[in-house]
C-alpha cells in the first residue's frame, strides 16, 4: 500500500457474504467513496416448510442496487474466476461467508479484509460473539484483518470494543457489534485507499499471559443444561444460546423445555440439582451452585412462552428437570 496513495481514492470491492450481518455491511460500504464491483453469496437454498428457494439477505441487497452477482458451488471454478477477473476488484472484503481459497483471497490487487466479531486474537473461529456471552465476557469488539492461509490469523488492520451486560444475549451483542463493525469496516477501506493502514501481527496484542480462547462451530448438544454447574455459569449459556441454537433441559416426562431468558438470583434452596421451586409466577431451578430462575420457556412442539403462562397450563406440577 503505497503512501502516495491519495486518501480520496476510489478503490473497486469485490464483496463476498452471506447473512444479514454482511448485507448491513454491504449497505454501508454502497454509501462510501468507493465502488463495489462485485458481490458474491452463497446459492439460494431451500427454507421455510414449502422448502422454496430463499435468497441470501446479502443477494437482495446486491438485486436491489443492481450489483454484479455471483453464486458459486465451487469457488475454484474456472467460470467463477473468470467472472472475479472481470471485475478486476481492488481490494475483496469478506463478512461471515465461508472459508476462501487463497486463489480467490489473493486475487484483488490489495488483497482481502475480514471483519471478524471478536477482539483477535481471542475468539477465532466460526461463532465468537457466542462464546463471549458463554464465557462471561463483559467486553468484546469486532476487527478488520488481512486474508492468509491460517484462518483468523492475519494482521490485525482495526478493532472496537463493545460491552457485555450481565443479561444481554448473543442476539443483543451481534446488533451492538453490528452498528459498530460496518463504521470499523468503511473506515478500515479508507485507510487501505489512503495508504494510512497499518497491519499489526495478532501475537503482539495478546496481554502477556493471557490464554487465547477459542470460538469454534456451536451445535444443538452445546445447548443441552446440566444443573450440577453453577447458576452463573447456565445463565450464561442461556443468554450465549439466545437466539440459536438454544439452551435446553428436558421435562420428566422426557420432552424437551427450551430455556429462552433466565435471571439470576441470591437464592440457594441446597438439596439435589435440577429440582423445581415453583410458585404462581415463577420457577426457579437449584443448581450445583445457587439457584437460576427461568422467565421465558418453549415447550417442545410449542411456542416460546411468558414462564406464568407455561405454570398456569400444567396439569400437575413439576418437580424435576433433567
Amino acid at each position: 500500500m503505497s503512501s502516495s496513495q491519495s486518501s480520496s481514492e476510489s478503490l473497486r470491492i469485490l464483496f463476498l457474504g452471506t447473512p444479514q450481518f454482511a448485507a448491513t455491511c454491504l449497505e454501508q460500504l454502497l454509501q462510501s467513496q468507493h465502488k463495489v464491483v462485485g458481490v458474491v453469496t452463497a446459492p439460494d437454498r431451500p427454507a421455510g416448510r414449502g422448502r422454496t428457494l430463499r435468497a441470501s439477505e446479502v443477494k437482495q441487497v446486491a438485486l436491489a442496487h443492481n450489483l454484479p452477482l455471483a453464486q458459486p458451488e465451487k469457488l475454484k471454478s474456472p467460470e467463477f474466476h473468470a467472472m472475479l477477473d472481470e471485475w478486476d476488484a481492488d481490494l475483496g472484503v469478506v463478512v461471515a461467508f465461508r472459508m476462501l481459497p487463497e486463489v480467490v483471497w489473493n486475487r484483488p490487487r490489495l488483497g482481502t479484509v475480514n471483519l471478524h466479531g471478536s477482539l483477535l486474537p481471542q475468539y477465532r473461529g466460526a461463532a465468537p460473539i457466542h462464546w463471549a456471552v458463554l464465557n462471561g465476557e463483559t467486553t468484546t469488539g469486532a476487527s478488520t484483518f488481512l486474508l492468509k492461509h491460517e484462518i483468523d490469523t492475519g494482521h490485525v488492520l482495526g478493532s472496537v470494543e463493545v460491552a457485555i451486560g450481565p443479561d444481554d444475549t448473543t442476539g443483543d451483542v451481534h446488533d451492538r457489534l453490528l452498528d459498530a463493525g460496518k463504521h470499523l469496516l468503511v473506515r478500515t477501506v479508507d485507510e487501505i485507499a489512503a495508504g494510512t493502514a497499518h497491519p499489526v501481527p495478532q501475537d503482539s496484542l495478546l496481554a502477556d499471559g493471557a490464554v487465547r480462547k477459542e470460538a469454534p462451530k456451536l451445535f444443538k448438544e452445546h445447548g443441552r443444561i446440566d444443573w450440577t454447574k453453577p447458576a452463573a455459569e447456565i445463565h450464561n449459556q442461556v443468554r450465549g444460546l439466545n437466539p440459536f441454537p438454544g439452551a435446553w433441559t428436558t421435562l420428566p416426562d422426557g420432552a424437551s423445555l427450551r430455556v429462552h431468558t433466565s435471571r439470576r438470583t441470591d437464592l440457594d434452596f441446597g438439596g439435589q440439582p435440577g429440582t423445581v421451586h415453583a410458585g404462581k409466577e415463577h420457577l426457579h431451578v437449584q443448581c450445583g451452585e445457587g439457584v437460576l430462575e427461568l422467565t421465558r420457556i418453549q415447550p417442545q412442539g410449542k411456542p416460546a412462552m411468558a414462564v406464568k403462562d407455561f405454570l398456569n397450563g400444567l396439569r400437575a406440577p413439576i418437580r424435576t428437570l433433567g
